[in-house]
This record gives C-alpha cells, structure tokens and sequence, in this order.
C-alpha cells in the first residue's frame, strides 16, 4: 500500500489512500484500465481474474500493492475464496467493482444454442449477484461500509436486433445494481453501475475497427478508451459519489441520448440493407 507521501512523490492520487478494493476481470481491457486508476489513486487491488497469466500482467503494471487471484465469478466457493483471500491478507475490503463479463456471438435469435444462452448469462449476471452477495455478506461480517459498481452496458439501456443475449445480461445488470442500491443504501453501501458505450478493448483487429467505425455515428464521433470508463468507476467508488446511489452512468460519449430518427443521430446516414440483408433469412 502507497503511503501519502509516497503517493505525491510518484505523482499518483491519494483520494483511495487505504482503501483495498476488489477488481473482476482484471487481467485485461476495461478490468485492467480500472485497476490500474484505482491503484494510482492510492489503492490496494485485489485483482480477480480466470486467466493467471493475464491476472499477473495487470498486477505487474500497478504502481502501488496488490494481489492477484485465480477464480471463477460463477462459482460459489471461488467468490468466497477470493473474498476471504483478500480479508485475510488485508484485513477488510472497502470496494468492489464487479466488471468481468463476456459477450457471446452475434447469431440471429432463432439461432441461438441454449449452451450460449446459459453461459452468458452465468457469467454476467450470476457472476455478478454472487460478487455483490459476497460484498454484502463480508460488509455484515466485518460490520464496515464500502461502495459497490457494476459495469453494465448501453446495451443494458437500449436495444438492437444482434446480441440479445448480452442485451438481456446488461439489463438484468440494471436491476441488480437498484436492487443492491436499495438492501445496501440504510446500511451505508452505494450500490452504483457504470454503462460503457463503444470501447474497443477486443483482441481481434477487424472488430476493433468496426467498432471504431460505427462510434462515430454518436454526438462525440469517437470511441471511448478503457481510460475513460475507469475514472468514471473510480469517481463512483470515491467519496465525492458519497451520495450517488442506485444510478447507472452512462459512459459512452453520448451514444444512449441519440434520437436516431432525426440527421443528428445519424437517420438516414446509412444503408440498413447491408445489415438486413446479411442477419435475416431471406
């Protein structure tokens, strides 16, 4: 952990100074990017992740302490596990964001195997109940306080006709983070989600760039970097959020305040035949 003046001698913030939060999905992308801020506010991480390797790489990047921890956010026993790790070794955890997640494949509806059906859900909305139920439960244990976000999605917002799966995830996502917001809030637990629009963090190039080049339909005509998303988990997580609870922020440059039926939100600036004509059976 930085002490403070070991903090302003490396030029990090101090605001999260003696704070231990958990990060899921740390090995990478926006888990990496939300990581890292909080440990160069001052943080001790406790980084969770599937993969070791990736975990260990994050963990490699951060200027202040950490732990890296191998687990699997739908199993039971390895939230516990991770959680009691991190008491164990640190004494308490005051914050958790609950970020990992997957997507899924971009099959029309009726295409849809139930193995992938079941395996997104599991992991972004199970994984995420059990996460925010181990908060609670170790908050209780060590009859302490601390804030909790979520990462959610403008896909848990809005809707189109790919990716209903990952949709009904991220809006399954909305309800559990109001639902916390509202067992956590008389117990001093804020409870909030962040809804990232367009971040390119995939490791393919070819999707990378198609999201890149469909960003710049939105107002900021741009895609947002894991940078970005990450100061936004950080300032929820904070205490100059200390009355923000329940909320979903939207983090996407805009993109879920579109009206898209009018030029400025892009009506009429493309063709939908290519999309139609490649997604439904014709």
């Amino acid at each position: 952990m930085l002490n403070e003046a070991r903090a302003r001698e490396v030029g990090v913030t101090t605001s999260l100074t003696g704070k231990v939060a958990v990060v899921t999905g740390a090995g990478g992308g926006l888990g990496r990017a939300a990581a890292l801020e909080l440990s160069r506010r001052g943080a001790t991480v406790v980084l969770v992740d599937r993969v070791t390797r990736e975990c260990e790489q994050t963990a490699a990047l951060l200027p202040g302490e950490s732990l890296a921890i191998t687990a699997d956010i739908t199993n039971e026993d390895d939230v516990d596990g991770y959680l009691d790790t991190a008491r164990v070794t640190f004494g308490h955890v005051d914050l958790h964001h609950l970020n990992a997640g997957v997507v899924g494949s971009l099959a029309p509806f009726p295409s849809i195997p139930v193995d992938e059906f079941d395996h997104v859900i599991s992991v972004n909305l199970r994984g995420q109940f059990l996460g925010l139920r181990g908060a609670f439960r170790q908050f209780a244990e060590t009859k302490s306080t601390g804030a909790v976000v979520v990462t959610t999605s403008i896909h848990g917002l809005r809707g189109s006709a790919d990716m209903p799966v990952y949709q009904m995830s991220k809006h399954g996502l909305v309800g559990l983070v109001r639902a916390g917001a509202m067992y956590g809030g008389p117990l001093g637990i804020r409870v909030n989600g962040v809804a990232p629009g367009i971040v390119p963090t995939a490791r393919d190039e070819a999707v990378r760039a198609d999201m890149s080049r469909r960003a710049v339909t939105g107002p900021m005509r741009r895609a947002g970097t894991p940078e970005e998303i990450a100061t936004a988990v950080a300032f929820l997580l904070s205490e100059d959020a200390s009355y923000i609870n329940g909320a979903i922020l939207p983090v996407d440059g805009g993109a879920s305040a579109v009206n898209v039926v009018r030029p400025s939100g892009g009506a009429g600036s493309w063709s939908t035949e290519e999309f139609d004509t490649s997604y439904y059976p014709h």
